[in-house]
């Protein structure tokens, strides 16, 4: 084996890093971080130039369909992921938050089974919340966490099991700017994955449960290979038995949707189910379908759970991974209460209540809340209609869905001035919650992440394009679309704080809704905002 000086060489840090981030940026820490990055990159690079030629496919023939050269991986009805790992039998409410300090205590003190802690959508990747995430979570799960803020002390319950963490790693598409090897940025998603594993691991396990990741964006079942064998390689570095780590894949783009089946059969071991990211994969079905005018969607709040192509997602999500043996877990409740309006707050909490009752008829094992308050809610649903630690045994063979299901976007609904105003408000929200180094912004008495932002920002791109006409007789063109984002740019920069970024985000937006250039996401186009990128310094001499 390398030893640590060796690994070392070529790596540098071109963040600041304070006294207390140097536990986690440790010699060896950083020489497994090169290891991955050395075994694993090229890969990871050849798999990105994999979808810009499926996007150039889907371009061509304006469709897709499942694989013809996997079929003898979802006709095989005996494989099956592995059975859930200690701590991840019963997951039927998961809280999802961003890892600064305070919502990592008041996540894990909140009364749910399990806890994502998320360097992904709802954190603005900055050298400072990426390394600090880690130092949150490497105090939590030794149980070192507690803190005051002014006044208020922050401590973990001790009355009972705190959640089980679950860590979700950046996509793979993203870069870690702030950390080289041999000259090349290495990637988010095996910088997260890598920094976390290599501290907590093994921790995890002698507290009993283990290494979990959440892994997002994913658009093939070679994406999902090139995971299991990132898990295979540090399992066997620390020298932890195979099938120690579980990863639950987030559904959340359309081609990933025709590859459910083989993307468990890619991680099987380490397989710990698939999750409906609804928000991302709207996103992706517009994203990848945004030449072709069949797809055009209206406004975002008539594309529901119940339209014919969410529906079929789901469906098909459920049976494959009940087939499988695995969890199917729901997707977002991104409400917040409405403390200052009761008839308001209650139509909310209903809209909620009714969401969780869809899903866990539907045969879903679990869901998502974004805040502790929609926990009970949601608690109280699954309690009634799913006595049983999860209802993988429902194996839902009456749910048959074919690749037009999936594709049918019949969906009713229009697309107003209205519309088009929300999904500028969200996206410059967003984007200017972003650039200040916040991944997930209050709108509306709803959680935005960049999820929501890239449905609206890709609506908006794909509305332009096709030049639609408005419920109110309007043709969406640039011209239109320039105007109204400027007049909300104005409007929000106006009622905002001084030194606000608005006008900032609305000039990166400019670029985005006019129906021309496409950014692949938004995150990658506002990253270098945000990049203190400063001297190298070699990670041997921290």
């Amino acid at each position: 084996m390398a030893t640590i000086e060796k690994l070392n060489q070529g790596v540098s840090i071109l963040g600041n890093v304070t006294e207390a981030q140097k536990k986690i940026l440790t010699p060896e820490a950083t020489g497994f971080i090169a290891l991955l990055h050395r075994s694993f990159n090229e890969t990871r690079k050849a798999l990105l130039q994999r979808r810009v030629i499926r996007q150039q496919e889907i371009d061509k023939t304006g469709t897709l369909d499942f694989l013809p050269e996997t079929k003898h991986i979802r006709d095989n009805k005996i494989w099956r992921g592995a059975p859930p790992a200690p701590g991840l039998v019963d997951r039927r409410v998961e809280i999802t938050g961003p890892t600064d300090r305070k919502m990592v205590v008041n996540a894990l003190n909140s009364n749910v089974w399990t806890y994502m802690a998320d360097f992904e959508d709802s954190s603005a990747p900055t050298w400072d919340n990426m390394i600090n995430g880690q130092v949150n979570l490497y105090d939590a799960i030794r149980k070192q966490v507690d803190f005051k803020q002014g006044e208020k002390e922050y401590k973990l319950r001790t009355d009972r099991v705190l959640p089980t963490l679950i860590a979700r790693a950046r996509g793979w598409h993203l870069e870690e700017k702030h950390f080289t090897v041999d000259g090349e940025a290495v990637s988010g998603s095996l910088f997260d994955f890598g920094l976390y594993f290599f501290h907590n691991a093994q921790e995890l396990v002698k507290r009993g449960t283990g290494p979990y990741y959440y892994l997002p964006k994913m658009e093939s079942h070679l994406e999902a290979r090139l995971w299991n064998d990132v898990f295979c390689l540090a399992q066997d570095y620390i020298g932890m038995p195979r099938g120690t780590i579980r990863g639950t894949v987030l559904i959340e783009t359309i081609t990933a949707a025709f590859e459910m089946d083989e993307i468990i059969y890619e991680l099987r071991e380490h397989s710990s189910g698939l999750n409906c990211g609804r928000w991302d994969y709207i996103f992706s079905v517009i994203k990848k379908f945004r030449q072709n005018p069949a797809f055009v969607l209206p406004d975002r709040s008539a594309v529901t759970m119940t339209v014919p192509f969410m529906d079929a997602y789901v469906r098909l999500l459920i049976k494959t991974c009940h087939a499988r043996g695995v969890h199917a877990m729901g997707g977002m409740a991104a409400q917040i209460p409405i403390k200052d309006n009761k008839e308001a707050n209650d139509k909310a909490m209903d809209n909620v209540r009714q969401d969780k009752l869809r899903e866990v008829r539907a045969g879903h094992d679990g869901t998502w809340v974004a805040h502790p308050v929609l926990a009970s809610i949601a608690s109280e649903v699954f309690n009634e209609h799913m006595p049983t630690p999860n209802q993988i045994w429902n194996r839902r063979e009456d749910y048959q869905v074919s690749s037009n299901d999936l594709l049918n976007m019949n969906v009713p609904g229009g697309i107003t001035e209205e519309g088009i105003r929300k999904n500028l408000n969200i996206g410059l929200g967003y984007m200017e919650g972003w650039l200040r180094g916040v991944g997930c912004v209050p709108i509306n008495y709803l959680m935005e992440d960049a999820a929501t932002a890239e449905v609206s920002r890709s609506q908006l791109w794909q509305w332009c394009r096709h030049g639609v006409k408005t419920s109110e007789g309007k043709v969406v063109d640039k011209s239109y679309a320039l105007k109204l984002l400027h007049e909300q740019a104005d409007e929000l920069s106006s009622k905002a704080q001084k030194g606000n970024k608005y006008q900032l985000a609305a000039r990166y937006f400019e670029g985005q809704v006019t129906g021309e250039e496409y950014a692949d996401f938004l995150t990658s186009l506002l990253y270098n905002e945000i990049t203190n990128v400063g001297p190298a310094q070699s990670a041997a001499k921290l």
